[in-house]
């Protein structure tokens, strides 16, 4: 796939609803008089736009990517109809010289604006890879190399297909990337699935492959696919010498197999790719590795040792864990992390015997330093950790993975964007072992083009509670303009995932508007329950055949905790969410009267029935330890639909009539299992869209009917 937005913000499709990008909607609805409650004026949808508007604010930044010496940075800008890459010197290491950027495109006039993006370092520093449409009115992206001199950056490629992750070999002669060769839609579950026809399963597969294209070649039209035929790979990574890969893969379909995936290694001979060689398969192994999920393969400089991420993790690239190494050439994985109370999300070796680690630790983002003693795979190892380089309550990221940084060869400088729920995005500098001059602990601000950009919503805060043998987090904004003199509705928002994690980060308009709740005058609650990242793999672990009940436990003590401190109005209290957020606010209404009203974003109402309507049912078999046929029962008890006659709670449903993730036959059977119930319900159903919307219109669509179902059952000044 081609990645103008980061991962993050299209997972923010996912985790927070869905993403901002016209159509019509199809609405089916039904108020039952005698249960609804008294009507309630709605917000004018122009005032509604109005708050919308005034969310989006200040400059947004996307990938970062600092030379291998140290010497320029590139990144993104959005742009007016596209994006901008800008490319900068650094100036003493603690400021960008904005004044000396200059834009490196393949646009070939001044006023031409593309998209454009996977900016990539050649290792000499010389010369910036990235992607680009520009050449195409088809959006088709192509490779491009600049060399940072003023001249037009040259064209490498003229693909047929989507394509992503770019990364020079080690000796820089080379670009590989993932590449879906006459591809008809992004590869992964969140884009709308393509009308069923033909044979299922067998007609019109999609395979994503890795390509090879030689920088000092002339464009290439049709290039060197290296991986086999009959291998989905998600993602790679070069051997030292240039002559080799390692990648996770399985076998197609790609968005349903990510979950029994497992690690290869393969040479790249001269005379043609070498058969790839299986060195890790979690679901063939013994121990607490098995059944999970791997990514972000990492081979050490010596080509010894392959690092990784392995976890429960319920959506590629989503990633959560520990992190584990194997011998290049098979063996026995070891655990470098075990009950480490954090979750690891990306790594990048420092040296044969230290490893950098991106990990979310409670409400912090960090970066920390592992150090591995003794052989990195022996029985024998020990491992430890310096303190964190940075830790910030925020997101970070280079734009390209989550919590991701871009550095120098010698790891001696790292350059992130971050933001957080009171700080509009900048880039920041992080070098170990060096004091900061930022506002943020650890990490040294570069850029100022969002200085004087204040928020449009209330503050937040992060909040900590005991539920049951766990302590749960999480973020609580306040209203704008907050007075404690006066009593406020409340709702709660949980993530989708369920490994995910709501982390602080500058508010958008793109998903189920957590902002704009706060904006229109309600306390927002967003908890990260057992299920989550950022306390180790035993909590991400500690919901699996419990769906709805130890979560929701953990979310109604949550809510207890913000009555007892702030005042919310017990009485006007809603939940929301999207994906798993969307199935436990299905869940929810029927488990507890404590909810006033209840807004579900592609849900799951009926584990067994959604067992053989969605498009990757692979990864439930980890969190529900055998399948629907060998084990219904264990699918029944988190079923909202089990439960559907205890429901009483208004209930709005709103999903993508494409959706593979969480198909619209769910939405249906919970719209029309209230109905029958006489429980005020309405079901919206997008044309077109998937599990991550891509029409800004539905978009805004959603979030207007959320805030006008909100108002109408608990509003905020009643």
């Amino acid at each position: 796939m081609f990645l103008f937005a980061s991962r993050s913000q299209l997972r923010a499709m996912l985790f927070c609803g869905p993403a901002l990008v016209l159509g019509s909607v199809f609405c089916v609805s039904i108020t039952q008089a005698q249960n609804a409650a008294p009507a309630q004026p709605h917000p004018d949808r122009t005032h509604i736009d109005e708050d919308l508007a005034g969310l989006n604010r200040g400059v947004s930044i996307g990938q970062v990517s600092v030379a291998p010496d140290g010497k320029r940075l590139a990144w993104i800008q959005i742009a007016k109809g596209g994006t901008e890459i800008r490319v900068a010197p650094l100036a003493g290491l603690t400021r960008i010289d904005m004044a000396a950027s200059q834009r490196v495109t393949a646009a070939t006039r001044p006023e031409q604006y593309c998209r454009e993006g996977d900016l990539l370092w050649s290792p000499d520093a010389k010369s910036l890879a990235f992607f680009s449409d520009c050449a195409t009115e088809s959006e088709q992206a192509d490779l491009y190399l600049s060399r940072i001199d003023g001249s037009a950056a040259r064209r490498l490629t003229e693909l047929r297909g989507e394509v992503e992750a770019p990364a020079f070999s080690p000796d820089g002669t080379k670009v590989a990337f993932l590449y879906v060769e006459g591809a008809t839609r992004p590869p992964g579950a969140l884009a709308a699935m393509k009308p069923p026809a033909g044979v299922i399963g067998e007609d019109g597969v999609e395979i994503q492959r890795v390509a090879v294209v030689p920088v000092d070649a002339s464009i290439t039209f049709a290039p060197p696919i290296v991986t086999p035929a009959k291998l989905h790979i998600y993602e790679f990574d070069w051997r030292p010498d240039s002559k080799g890969l390692a990648y996770v893969a399985a076998d197609p379909p790609g968005e349903n197999n990510w979950w029994v995936a497992k690690l290869y290694t393969q040479t790249l001979e001269t005379s043609g790719p070498a058969a790839p060689k299986p060195i890790l398969a979690p679901t063939e192994i013994l121990g607490p590795l098995h059944g999970l999920q791997i990514a972000v393969p990492r081979w050490s400089p010596d080509g010894k040792v392959i690092a990784f991420i392995g976890g429960l993790m319920s959506d590629q690239g989503a990633t959560g864990g520990d992190v584990w190494v194997i011998a290049a050439d098979g063996g026995q994985p070891r655990n470098l992390t075990p009950q480490r109370p954090a979750s690891p999300t990306w790594i990048e070796w420092d040296g044969d015997n230290n490893i950098y680690v991106s990990e979310l630790a409670g409400s912090n983002s960090q970066l920390v330093r592992l150090g591995l003693h003794s052989e990195g795979t022996g029985d024998s190892a020990t491992t430890t950790f310096e303190p964190p380089v940075f830790s910030i309550p925020g997101n970070v990221g280079d734009g390209r993975f989550e919590m991701s940084l871009s550095s120098t060869a010698d790891r001696s400088l790292f350059v992130l964007h971050a933001g957080t729920f009171d700080h509009p995005e900048e880039i920041y500098a992080a070098r170990p072992g060096h004091a900061t001059t930022s506002g943020l602990q650890g990490i040294t601000q570069l850029s100022h083009v969002n200085d004087g950009v204040e928020p449009a919503w209330g503050k937040s805060v992060s909040l900590s509670w005991k539920s049951d043998s766990y302590t749960s987090q999480g973020w609580l904004m306040l209203p704008i303009d907050y007075d404690p003199r006066k009593k406020y509705p409340m709702i709660v928002e949980v993530h989708g995932g369920p490994a995910s994690a709501v982390v602080g980060h500058w508010s958008k308009n793109g998903n189920l508007s957590v902002a704009a709740f706060s904006a229109l005058g309600y306390f927002v609650l967003q908890p990260n329950p057992r299920g989550s990242f950022g306390q180790g793999e035993a909590f991400t672990q500690a919901n699996r055949k419990d769906f709805g009940y130890g979560d929701l436990r953990d979310i109604l003590a949550g809510v207890d905790s913000v009555l007892a401190s702030y005042p919310v109005d017990p009485g006007r209290v809603g939940i929301t969410g999207w994906s798993y957020g969307g199935f436990m606010t299905m869940f929810a209404v029927t488990q507890t009267s404590r909810f006033k009203a209840a807004v579900a974003g592609a849900g799951i109402s009926n584990w067994q029935s959604y067992y053989g309507e969605n498009s990757i049912g692979q990864w439930m078999i980890p969190y529900f330890g055998a399948s629907v046929y060998d084990d219904p029962a264990v699918y029944a008890k988190s079923s909202a639909i089990t439960f559907i006659k205890q429901a009483h709670t208004p209930t709005l449903v709103v999903v993508g009539d494409r959706d593979g993730e969480c198909p619209a036959p769910q939405s249906f059977e919970f719209w029309h299992a209230l109905r029958d119930q006489h429980v005020p319900t309405q079901l919206v159903v997008y044309p077109n869209e998937g599990h991550g919307f891509v029409d800004s219109a539905h978009s805004r669509d959603v979030i207007h009917r959320a805030v006008e179902w909100f108002a109408r059952y608990m509003p905020p000044n009643p």
